[in-house]
Parts: structure tokens; C-alpha cells; sequence
């Protein structure tokens, strides 16, 4: 059945208009939507055994050195890399060093 279009089987790809530059008043509908940031300095793997073992002043050895990156989650997907700051002089943050770039197109 060569040169037949209606059993072509090459997937067509529907042509997309010419679409005005995207806004921030684009996003007003999604923007009282609440989601969860994690700040993950590191992951540590050890058996129950030693979990039930560890008291007050117990150091858990982490799978990051000092001054790497650690991982920024939104809603559990990696968004970014950052770096822990100081915000008060008893508060912690964070600052975004780099967006982790996504295969998803939203």
C-alpha cells in the first residue's frame, strides 16, 4: 500500500498558531494554589537498628560534601539547585542557583 495517504503511517503534527508572549497575568488562576517546597541537603541510608540507636547529638553522615548543592523539590519534582543561607540570626533559607531544566512541556 505505498503512497497511500490513508494508510500512511508517518504521525501528523497539528501546525500551532503564532501564540502572543506568555504573562504573569496568564497564570492569576493558578497562583492561590498552594504547593510543598523541600530543601534536601542530603540522603543517608542506615538499617533500623542503627535509626533506633541514634540519640540527642547523633551525626547522620550525609551523601553530600560541604558547600555542594542541594536539591530544591516542588511537589516532589527536582526544580532547582541552591545554596543555604542565613535569612535571620535564627532562620534558615535558601537561594536558587540553578533551575533544573525539564523534558516536560507546560
Amino acid at each position: 500500500m505505498p503512497n497511500n495517504p490513508e494508510f500512511d503511517e508517518t504521525p501528523s503534527v497539528p501546525e500551532v498558531p503564532d501564540a502572543a508572549p506568555r504573562t504573569a497575568r496568564d497564570l492569576e488562576a493558578v497562583f492561590d494554589i498552594p504547593v510543598t517546597v523541600s530543601a534536601v541537603l542530603g540522603k543517608a541510608t542506615i538499617q533500623v537498628n542503627q535509626l533506633l540507636k541514634l540519640g540527642r547529638g547523633a551525626v547522620v553522615e550525609l551523601d553530600r560534601k560541604l558547600g555542594e548543592a542541594i536539591d530544591i523539590y516542588v511537589n516532589n519534582r527536582l526544580i532547582a539547585r541552591g545554596e543555604v543561607v542565613m535569612v535571620d540570626d535564627n532562620r534558615l533559607g535558601v537561594t536558587m542557583t540553578e533551575i533544573v531544566k525539564s523534558d516536560r512541556i507546560l
